[in-house]
């Protein structure tokens, strides 16, 4: 049985596809990582990007949050700019900064430098899904890419930016050297993705971080022709597809349009509003602030409860999670004890 198949009953695919669950199924944005003592031991001394070509690494990694926390579903640990660096670009990812370019991209002959993705150029990917499968049996893995815009404007700011004012630049000034930067981009997306469901991730997520410092205007003609590529280059295998901003209340519907079959939501806007702007047809994930998880147990709980309220009034499928990632300083057994309480409220 493949890994589609034994997890095709499970609550969270279930919940993709807006069937009926057991209990409103949970998982985390970074929740393999930095919260954990056990993830913050075994990275000791290993550099971000190494650690994501590690494939024993990788899968305990994938594997602490699924042992500690019983979330629905295991995440791909890795980094959004993982196969700008497979293709040899010169890359790093700064602890306290994020990743940070050497040479940023502005002109056309950079493009050059976006050669295609092969599978040969990330082994690691197949190979640690492959290890990861074969323990997490009918517990769905998430494989994850980062969207063409956010890719585009961490390459061409050269790192973390506050307005993307180079990137909007470019954008606006160059247009055909921006579409075309975001075709290569989508391309390199669709690569690294297919490699993840190939080896067996049963649903897969992209992660559009920047894109809410976006006009919808700006959005539909600049940047959703590149997601629709890469939504609809995978929609052949099947999997549930989950589309991810932050910021991005005025963006909802485009960015369901887009070809997602889940539209993840930030903690900004109430699922049930976000349900009527998203409309028919998508799941939704989301959306408790992590910041949340810092207040006494009894408040997360009734601002859980808040959150599965809109949800059960959307009328629609639901995973919850947070509204972005989860924050490094969070004390691991709150996470514990949100599952849980997520699972008993909700259970059928």
């Amino acid at each position: 049985m493949s890994a589609h198949q034994q997890t095709a009953a499970s609550p969270f695919i279930r919940a993709c596809r807006r069937e009926s669950v057991p209990h409103t199924p949970v998982w985390f944005m970074r929740q393999a990582g930095r919260s954990l003592p056990e993830y913050l031991k075994l990275r000791e001394g290993i550099p971000m990007l190494e650690s994501c070509t590690r494939p024993e690494l990788i899968t305990e990694i994938t594997l602490q949050p699924v042992r500690r926390h019983k979330v629905d579903a295991a995440v791909y640990f890795s980094d959004i700019v993982v196969p700008l660096k497979a293709i040899g670009l010169d890359l790093d990812i700064k602890p306290g900064v994020g990743p940070v370019v050497a040479a940023p991209l502005r002109r056309r002959e950079d493009l050059d430098r976006l050669r295609p993705l092969e599978p040969d150029d990330v082994p690691y990917v197949t190979e640690a899904i492959g290890l990861l499968t074969a323990e997490l049996g009918p517990t769905p893995l998430i494989g994850f890419a980062g969207a063409p815009f956010t890719l585009a404007s961490y390459l061409v700011e050269g790192g973390p930016s506050r307005n993307h004012e180079r990137t909007k630049a470019l954008m606006y000034g160059e247009p055909e050297l921006w579409r075309d930067l975001l075709d290569r981009l989508a391309d390199i997306t669709v690569a690294f993705l297919k490699v993840q469901i190939e080896a067996g991730a049963s649903a897969i997520q992209l992660f559009d971080s920047w894109v809410g410092a976006l006009a919808p205007a700006d959005y539909r003609r600049y940047v959703m022709p590149s997601s629709v590529k890469v939504f609809d280059a995978v929609a052949g295998y099947g999997v549930p597809r989950i589309h991810f901003g932050v910021g991005t209340g005025e963006l909802l519907g485009l960015m369901g349009e887009a070809g997602a079959d889940v539209v993840g939501v930030d903690w900004r806007v109430p699922l049930d509003e976000a349900a009527r702007r998203v409309g028919p047809g998508k799941a939704l994930q989301g959306n408790l602030d992590p910041a949340v998880l810092f207040a006494p147990t009894g408040v997360v709980e009734a601002k859980t409860r808040e959150v599965l309220d809109a949800a059960a009034a959307s009328g629609t499928g639901h995973i919850f999670n947070l509204g972005h990632g989860v924050l490094p300083s969070t004390d691991p057994d709150a996470l514990t004890r949100l599952v849980d309480f997520v699972h008993r409220s909700t259970r059928a």
